[in-house]
């Protein structure tokens, strides 16, 4: 049962500044109603279903969505190794659509492409699997040993230059992959499930390296994705996918202070543990048993009130009794993002005034379960 939010004030310290800093970037990609379909032995199967949305140069960009849901297909589009049925894919100004061959394998060759897989090349090293790029381009040999030794340098592999991809660790091998599609020194990097097939703690490294990659280089990037932990760690901004379809897209940290779609919440709740107190309501777990007098409350709040000892002064201020039942806080994007599940002891009118201040200085409030009712 929601009483009231306040998700605008609670968002606002994203503000119009960051919001007019991001409008001043320039736009690298831009998606205008893409669609794209297969036919099956079952029918057809319409994978992408008039998607838009626009990427500006330096974002990491998330696109998540479960299985089937269109990423995939969606991102194969951005590069045109999937031709859309229709709609316009705009590259660095350019209507991909609408260049002839030889003008699209020039601007292909600025968007760099990593997978799940790797897919590196067995019965090539290390340095000749990051070298392949720059060979197919023509590039002399000193060019081609000045870049690679430099990319080996990047993902911090020079020592295994002479091995063979059966050698490597995923993770390793998942550098190796990175550095290639930086090879050719592109504009965008597009990371289809780059770190789906890696444990939790090689994902962090390889997460890290492509924000070092984004920062330091300059690359935009893409990341595809069905892990909210991944775009929650390094996305600026983020779209939903459902049934080939975006159901939702917005910056990282509005879209986990105020999600709209259900989708969107539930991969939301798969990154912490307050959502929990859902499961105990439903099972009439002791812990969610209430006195008369008693609420069950979550608290949203964010960077512009994380310092405020608002449950100690809504606790002396209308005599109420505060207990916290879960608590959850976290960084994103360098802003401090918490959730609280509480029990509020007191009188009615006292609680409903405690909760009214508390959205007042922009906290989300929502009252979950009611001691009196249940």
């Amino acid at each position: 049962m929601k009483i009231g939010g306040n998700a605008n004030s609670l968002s606002s310290y994203c503000g119009a500044e960051v919001f007019l800093l991001e409008r001043m970037k320039k736009e690298m990609i831009r998606l205008e109603h893409v669609t794209k379909s297969f036919q099956t032995k079952d029918g057809e199967v319409h994978a992408v279903k008039d998607v838009s949305l626009e990427v500006r140069e330096g974002q990491i960009y998330g696109i998540i969505g479960f299985s089937g849901a269109g990423k995939s297909t969606l991102v194969r589009c951005i590069n045109l190794l999937e031709r859309p049925d229709d709609g316009k894919v705009i590259f660095d100004g350019k209507n991909l659509l609408e260049l002839s061959d030889k003008e699209l394998r020039a601007e292909r060759q600025k968007m760099g492409m990593i997978f799940q897989h790797f897919n590196l090349l067995r019965a090539k090293t290390i340095y000749e699997n990051i070298a392949l790029p720059l060979r197919m381009m023509k590039k002399d040999k000193q060019e081609i040993d000045r870049k690679v030794m430099e990319l080996l340098e990047l993902i911090d592999l020079v020592e295994r230059k002479d091995s063979y991809p059966s050698q490597l660790s995923g993770g390793q091998k998942q550098r190796v992959a990175i550095a290639r599609a930086l090879a050719s020194d592109p504009k965008v990097l597009l990371c289809d499930e780059a770190t789906s097939a890696l444990d939790p703690q090689t994902t962090q490294s390889i997460l890290r390296l492509i924000k070092k990659v984004n920062r330091e280089m300059k690359i935009t990037v893409i990341m595809i994705t069905h892990e909210m932990l991944v775009v929650k760690e390094i996305c600026d901004r983020v779209a939903v996918m459902e049934n080939g379809r975006v159901v939702e897209k917005n910056d990282i940290v509005p879209i986990f202070i105020n999600p709209v779609e259900e989708i969107t919440q539930n991969f939301i709740n798969t990154t912490n543990n307050t959502n929990k107190i859902n499961e105990l309501i439903e099972e009439k777990h002791p812990l969610t048993q209430l006195a008369p007098d008693q609420q069950l409350v979550r608290l949203k709040y964010s960077s512009s009130n994380t310092k405020e000892a608002l449950i100690s002064e809504i606790s002396r201020r209308f005599h109420i009794d505060c207990s916290i039942v879960f608590g959850n806080v976290e960084v994103i994007k360098d802003a401090p993002l918490g959730t609280l599940v509480t029990i509020f002891t007191g009188t009615d009118e006292n609680i409903k005034r405690a909760l009214d201040y508390t959205r007042e200085h922009g906290v989300y409030v929502e009252v979950m379960k009611r001691g009196h009712i249940d």
